[in-house]
């Protein structure tokens, strides 16, 4: 799927980002990992602003919110000033997105590897981009654990990244691997289709 089209497809999609923002089970998810955050915090792919509500306060000075999808964008700044959050934003794609070295305390991505066509190489900018004694924390959808669960996403992933835009079948433990991240605890949901992530980067 072209960028352009995958951009638009975000775009018509807000309103229902936004009505699944608080889903009770993902709140739950979001609520686990996100407290974790801490210092200045870069999260990517930040859609309609999802993890805003779980940001400790105490210990999040600021976030960076980054989304490719302007209208995404503009959801998450209104939701960040109903949470009072310390925020800005950077409509661009994590493709072309820079940063300097070390630049971050923790970096946040939830449901976002899915959708990235080449996702060892945007976590080893990850890796660059935390600083030595900072935190990465993911939540991700992936391929199952249950061989039969996983056949079905393989067969049905072409029509699936059509209709949404992503990929169902992505094997997040061997992207992990194959990344520089090093993997501090990992905890699996629904057989193994959700990952919760916490990692550090190799300096």
């Amino acid at each position: 799927m072209k960028k352009e089209k995958l951009i638009k497809k975000y775009d018509r999609k807000v309103a229902m980002y936004e009505n699944n923002r608080y889903n009770p089970t993902v709140a739950v998810w979001r609520d686990k990992l996100v407290k974790d955050a801490f210092g200045k915090v870069l999260e990517v792919g930040v859609g309609v602003g999802a993890n805003f509500p779980f940001y400790d306060p105490e210990k999040v000075k600021e976030v960076t919110g980054v989304d490719f999808s302007y209208e995404m964008i503009k959801s998450a700044k209104q939701l960040a000033v109903k949470y009072q959050l310390n925020a800005n934003f950077i409509h661009q794609d994590i493709d072309t997105l820079i940063f300097e070295s070390n630049s971050f305390d923790s970096i946040v991505s939830t449901l976002t590897l899915c959708s990235y066509p080449y996702p060892v190489e945007t976590l080893n900018k990850y890796n660059d981009w935390c600083k030595k004694d900072g935190r990465l924390l993911f939540l991700e959808h992936g391929l199952s654990a249950n061989s039969i669960l996983a056949v079905t996403q393989k067969i049905v992933n072409p029509l699936y990244r059509k209709i949404a835009g992503c990929h169902c079948n992505r094997d997040i433990s061997k992207i992990l691997k194959e990344s520089k991240l090093e993997v501090e605890h990992l905890e699996q949901h629904w057989n193994g289709m959700v990952s919760l992530i916490w990692a550090k980067p190799s300096k």
